[in-house]
């Protein structure tokens, strides 16, 4: 930042403040409290927090672009500019780099807060409120009971997620996937065999399958003897009530 700049902040706070009625920091603050709500814990929007992830990282690109173009090749027409209007353009692009940094700090905090070990205790819910719920949040409230059980949960669910809802990492450090089914008509063998194809795939030391409704007998004896944990609304219930 030049010199002429920070002789003239004083001038230039208060044509600022002529400009435009609510700072760019203030924007950016109000910004952040949209994205990351205060005391709420992470609950999942799959969809929302790609989302966010991609306005951030757009938001950089074009702010790094800008700042190489400045620097490398340096234009002229930028000093052709009034002083007043040169000294806001740089207030812009330290005002921008601030923001983006907050951004991405608050992002990767949620999604650190989001993968790890604590949790808050869930509420308990019934078979008919887990129905009620969308298949994100269906997929959270299932996060949260690993959570609780002390695993660490990377929440998939969304497109391309190549069949996995949640990849949960014991105490110990072993890898499991978990499918997540808001299903009401019974789950059949032939979901269990994608959750062992995607198992293998995958890698994984076991597979979960957590749904409300009812699994079949042809299902769980497809599932005897392989690294397959199937967990039907009723023993979800029961596990919920467990942790309450």
């Amino acid at each position: 930042m030049s010199a002429r700049f920070q002789i003239r902040q004083p001038r230039l706070t208060a044509t600022l403040q002529s400009l435009a009625p609510r700072s760019l920091l203030t924007r950016s603050r109000d910004a952040l409290t949209q994205l990351l709500p205060a005391g709420t814990l992470p609950r999942v929007s799959t969809t929302n927090t790609w989302r966010g992830w991609a306005i951030v990282a757009t938001l950089s690109l074009g702010l790094v672009g800008w700042l190489a173009y400045r620097s490398l090749v340096r234009p002229g027409w930028p000093q052709a500019l009034p002083v007043t209007l040169l000294e806001v353009l740089e207030l812009a692009e330290l005002a921008g780099a601030l923001t983006l940094s907050l951004l991405w700090g608050a992002l990767i905090w949620r999604e650190l807060r989001g993968s790890g070990a604590t949790a808050a205790r869930p509420a308990p819910l019934s078979l008919d409120e887990m129905y009620a719920l969308s298949p994100g949040d269906f997929e959270a409230y299932v996060a949260q009971l690993f959570r609780h059980k002390g695993h660490r949960v990377r929440l998939r669910g969304r497109s391309g997620d190549l069949g996995v809802d949640l990849e949960v990492v014991d105490a110990q450090g072993r890898r499991a996937i978990v499918q997540c089914k808001r299903y009401q008509s019974t789950v059949g063998a032939e979901i269990v065999r994608e959750l062992y194809g995607t198992f293998i795939h995958e890698e994984a030391v076991r597979g979960y399958l957590v749904t409300t409704a009812e699994i079949s007998a042809a299902a769980r004896d497809w599932a005897a003897g392989k690294p397959l944990t199937l967990i039907d609304g009723a023993t979800l219930v029961q596990i919920a009530r467990s942790l309450a």
